[in-house]
């Protein structure tokens, strides 16, 4: 497998790049929640995820020339992470048949809590009082969110978010296995077509005639997933994790405002407290992973 040498270091570049991604994951979510209301299957979305999604890919890996990212000596290992990744973006998709996308992607920004905490637990790591008290204080933060005591929010749409959460944290901790070995594109490209033939042979059972503006719905929503991908791993070529990573948050920023265009919701003071707890203790988890020399807690493709 041929790999591109480590560009020049151009911190505005890669914010630029990680904006980008977390606007496209945003515009994603939002053509998920479109199509859900369209009636499209939850098999359908992943499918099409894929299938549209695929193309930026090859772009990327055409742009870069490395003809040789389906190269690969650990089969197994990207088996195992498409299983886990898979399984994760149903998990995250389903949820946002039931939560505003504020909230659902508020819930999202625990996985590095998560991550931590499987790191310790798989990778037998070393976490300190710090980051620990870091984890603690993020997860009171997603119980401001979820609103236990009180709350509106349907019970399906919140353990279905969390388990979406804790899913990308162990995706995240095979990555970071596999990455030992294996280029981000070569990682990409066996989860993407792995999961689109799992999910392909799923469609006879689940597909359905759709009108244009439905489609129009599901090319949207592979090609934001797909640039999204794109944007977030490339912006680690040229800017540190932690440049970046706080980034990340815009796109609660931008479910907010496409909630409220699409669907009028206003995201309530507990979802904004929440938010900002499980950002201020996320960001404070990326400072020490950095300052530990383990600063890829984050620096994994997306679903």
């Amino acid at each position: 497998m041929t790999s591109t040498p480590r560009p020049e270091q151009k911190n505005l570049l890669g914010i630029l790049l990680r904006i980008g991604a977390a606007t496209s994951f945003a515009f994603m979510a939002a053509m998920i929640k479109l199509a859900y209301e369209a009636g499209v299957s939850t098999v359908e979305l992943a499918f099409y995820r894929f299938a549209f999604g695929l193309p930026p890919l090859l772009i990327w890996i055409i742009w870069t020339r490395n003809f040789d990212a389906w190269t690969t000596q650990r089969p197994g290992a990207h088996l195992v992470r498409a299983a886990i990744g898979l399984t994760t973006m149903v998990l995250a998709f389903s949820a946002l048949r039931y939560l505003p996308l504020a909230e659902a992607t508020t819930i999202s920004f625990a996985a590095p809590l998560f991550a931590v905490i499987l790191s310790a637990l798989v990778l037998h790591e070393a976490v300190g009082r710090h980051r620990w008290s870091a984890v603690a204080l993020g997860l009171v933060g997603v119980m401001i969110v979820m609103r236990p005591a009180g709350g509106d929010l349907p019970t399906t749409g919140l353990a279905l978010a969390m388990l979406a959460a804790i899913g990308v944290a162990c995706t995240n901790i095979t990555i970071r296995q596999i990455g030992r070995t294996e280029g981000p594109q070569t990682t990409v490209l066996w989860f993407t077509v792995t999961s689109m033939l799992v999910m392909g042979a799923l469609m006879p059972l689940h597909a359905s005639a759709h009108d244009s503006g439905v489609w129009a719905i599901l090319v949207a929503l592979g090609l934001f997933g797909g640039m999204g991908q794109l944007f977030l791993t490339s912006s680690l070529r040229y800017a540190p994790v932690p440049v970046i990573v706080p980034f990340d948050y815009t796109q609660l920023l931008w479910a907010v405002l496409l909630g409220w265009i699409i669907w009028d919701t206003h995201a309530p003071a507990s979802t904004w407290a929440g938010a900002a707890v499980i950002i201020a203790s996320g960001l404070y988890t990326v400072y020490r992973e950095h300052k530990l020399g383990r600063d890829r807690i984050k620096t994994a493709p997306p679903l």
